[in-house]
């Protein structure tokens, strides 16, 4: 039995002898319970997330998991979610939110100081349902210090790629994909494709999807242990390695990843990662940077306990973003957030808050099930490229399984409005 459901006995049987008194009892009860958290965050990132909590005196209780959506769907159909999930898929979020299994989020946190596109307005309804407590950026390369890359594609060969994740495997290739389309088709497109809104407009298979995702699978096709290669490493490096960059096989020298590829390079590689624009780096280019992609771990409310609500509170605040800043070394999409002081730091700071278009990474925000074609279609482009066989229909029989994927979609009021900010 569980203590929730202990304290629900508790009341009844107070409800079968007194008449006075019982809501003020299970209120009291109900609040003393630990704020449940559900995350992605584990190992040296979970314990510097558990300090940030612990200096806020709510008791809480967090569970980090790889296979966040396979967790949080066995909790909600038992009847027993989480008080708190934090999570990258608005498009997740927004499926629950549209099932009203979230809580309002409005008047806790302040939405001035979090700029477009992460001002987390959803729907056609001024209501927010979420709210990034961590961000990252994208749309950058990593080079070692002392190496930086010509303003030029840059060959296969000097790339650190893997494909591998626990509970997501394939979504590095769909940055790729993702970063190939902002760039030369610029935000515009890019958000559209993103939400996929329109029935009518078959953005999978457009030229601007198609060309993107072709442009990053021609140089697997010419080099097969490329391709395998990719589908057997994981993203962040074989176990007790520096990540790819760093500990990753002799030759590569590039990494196309967001700002949190240094937290798998090691305290001391990490001050010798350097980072540049992806545009001109990518297949096919060099292109001008027309945007840069963004992601954050957005928190959401599946309780109205009070509690969970004030540790949301106290997360989002610009003294909870500061203090996340300063223990762990990630970064706030609060603009009144200052990290920690290095050229690396201004530059991702500069490009996450600053001036100049920013997107939100768009397999996050697309429906988990149009996401999931996405990762899947993915590892199916590089293990053709591993084993080409004659009857291969191609990439554009990909596109147009996925395409199928979206058109079932039913419509969320709960999407976000735009992806991209406007500045």
């Amino acid at each position: 039995m569980t203590r929730r459901f202990k304290v629900l006995v508790f009341v009844v049987v107070l409800l079968l002898t007194a008449a006075t008194g019982i809501v003020v009892v299970w209120a009291e009860q109900d609040d003393q319970q630990p704020v449940t958290i559900l995350g992605t965050w584990t190992g040296t990132q979970e314990k510097q997330f558990k300090q940030v909590l612990q200096g806020f005196g709510i008791p809480f209780r967090y569970q980090g998991t790889a296979a966040q959506r396979e967790v949080l769907l066995s909790k909600v159909q038992s009847g027993e979610p989480p008080d708190i999930v934090i999570m990258p898929g608005i498009g997740e979020l927004a499926e629950y939110a549209d099932q009203k299994r979230l809580k309002r989020l409005n008047g806790l946190y302040d939405p001035e100081q979090y700029g477009s596109p992460w001002s987390a307005a959803s729907g056609t309804s001024r209501d927010v349902y979420w709210v990034p407590v961590k961000a990252d950026l994208k749309s950058i390369v990593w080079y070692r210090q002392g190496h930086r890359p010509a303003n030029a594609p840059a060959p296969l060969q000097s790339w650190c790629i893997g494909m591998g994740d626990d509970g997501a495997s394939g979504w590095p290739g769909t940055d790729w994909i993702e970063d190939l389309v902002l760039q030369r088709s610029g935000p515009d497109i890019y958000g559209k494709w993103a939400l996929g809104r329109n029935k009518k407009e078959k953005w999978w298979t457009s030229a601007a999807v198609r060309d993107a995702w072709e442009a990053w699978a021609r140089p697997f096709e010419q080099n097969k242990a490329a391709a395998a290669h990719a589908l057997l490493t994981d993203h962040r490096g074989a176990p007790g390695s520096n990540g790819l960059l760093f500990g990753g096989r002799p030759g590569c020298a590039l990494e196309h990843q967001g700002s949190f590829a240094r937290s798998f390079y090691g305290e001391a590689d990490a001050k010798h990662a350097q980072l540049m624009d992806s545009a001109p780096l990518l297949p096919g280019g060099p292109d001008q940077v027309r945007a840069h992609e963004v992601t954050g771990d957005f928190a959401a409310l599946f309780s109205d306990r009070r509690p969970a609500k004030d540790l949301i509170e106290r997360l989002a605040s610009k003294e909870g973003q500061q203090q996340w800043a300063k223990v762990a070394h990630v970064f706030s999409a609060n603009r009144q957030v200052h990290p920690h002081e290095g050229r690396v730091e201004d530059e991702i700071t500069e490009r996450l808050t600053g001036d100049g278009p920013r997107c939100l990474d768009a397999s996050d925000v697309m429906a988990p099930a149009v996401r999931d074609a996405f990762y899947e279609a993915v590892l199916l482009t590089l293990a053709r490229a591993a084993a080409p066989h004659r009857q291969d229909p191609g990439i554009p029989h990909l596109l147009k399984d996925i395409q199928a994927v979206q058109d079932a979609q039913p419509a969320t009021s709960a999407a976000p409005k735009t992806v991209c900010s406007t500045h």
